[in-house]
């Protein structure tokens, strides 16, 4: 998802006449969905586009909203633009062709939206994964789990971005996670090592107990948090993830260079409580660093 594959895109489009009329199709996961959106702002100003997620991350997450962009070596999603797909077409039965470290890393989008927002979803989460999993089929006059799943995920980004479109307030929270993630993401390199809703879920453990560690939360809402995630299969603590990392120096660079930073104060999704998220820029560098570095001597 970068400058190179981008012109790539370009390049065909110009190589075979394609005009302001043509639409592109996102037919994939997220790096799809984000580079062919991106493309589309692009080309001659702005062409129609259609996303057709077929990841459980890019049906609950990526397609929905508007957000398009690449990758820099510095930075994720560093160059972009906001700009809406004509449609969006999500069908299900396509996660049956998902490996399960696939599925994980989109179910991690999906526990966001009930860490964020929705105390209730959280529970019918707790209750229900292994059935989201599977794919189990409806019950009575309700969806399947995890249609069911998909559409109060959908529901929950589309309400949010409907009030905030260019992330100035309430879409912000939809970061739950992406600070901390998007970090030690970027570390990565954009590898296998650490796919993005595998960096997410790591970020929302870290921000559940930097929160708890700062008294907005009781340590055994963390630690539920952290063990429902754990028992589903998402890294939670840095230990989980192989290899080595960056030495704490670098590791602050990346989050300085994140793009919720905001006249040089650092910008983070703190909680509460289960599903009681909230912007904060009251947090010191310092504070963090101490906290990431504790974290990082872990390995």
């Amino acid at each position: 998802k970068d400058g190179q594959s981008l012109n790539l895109i370009f390049d065909h489009l110009l190589g075979h006449g394609c005009d302001r009329r043509t639409v592109l199709f996102a037919l994939g996961g997220g790096v799809i969905g984000d580079i062919t959106g991106f493309a589309a702002a692009c080309y001659m100003r702005g062409v129609p586009f259609v996303q057709v997620p077929t990841t459980l991350l890019a049906q609950v997450d990526s397609s929905v909203g508007g957000k398009t962009a690449i990758n820099h070596p510095k930075g994720k999603n560093m160059i972009g633009a906001f700009y809406q797909p004509r449609l969006v077409v999500a069908d299900t039965d396509v996660l049956d062709s998902l490996p399960k470290r696939e599925l994980l890393a989109g179910y991690a989008e999906v526990v966001k939206y009930g860490l964020l927002g929705d105390r209730e979803f959280f529970e019918w989460l707790e209750a229900n994964w292994q059935e989201v999993f599977a794919g189990g089929p409806a019950r009575g006059n309700l969806p399947a789990p995890r249609e069911y799943a998909v559409l109060k995920s959908v529901q929950a980004k589309a309400d949010i971005v409907a009030r905030d479109e260019h992330e100035h307030g309430d879409r912000m929270l939809l970061n739950l996670g992406h600070t901390f993630g998007h970090a030690f993401e970027t570390a990565a390199g954009f590898s296998d090592r650490l796919l993005h809703g595998e960096a997410v879920a790591l970020g929302m453990s870290l921000a559940f107990e930097f929160s708890a560690r700062k008294g907005l939360i009781s340590q055994a809402d963390a630690d539920r948090v952290i063990r429902h995630l754990a028992a589903v299969g998402l890294p939670t603590h840095v230990s989980d993830i192989p290899g080595e990392w960056p030495d704490i120096d670098s590791m602050m660079d990346l989050i300085a260079q994140d793009k919720k930073v905001k006249r040089g104060r650092l910008t983070f999704i703190l909680v509460r409580g289960i599903g009681q998220a909230f912007v904060t820029r009251d947090i010191e560098a310092a504070e963090i660093r101490a906290f990431l570095a504790e974290k990082l001597a872990q390995r």
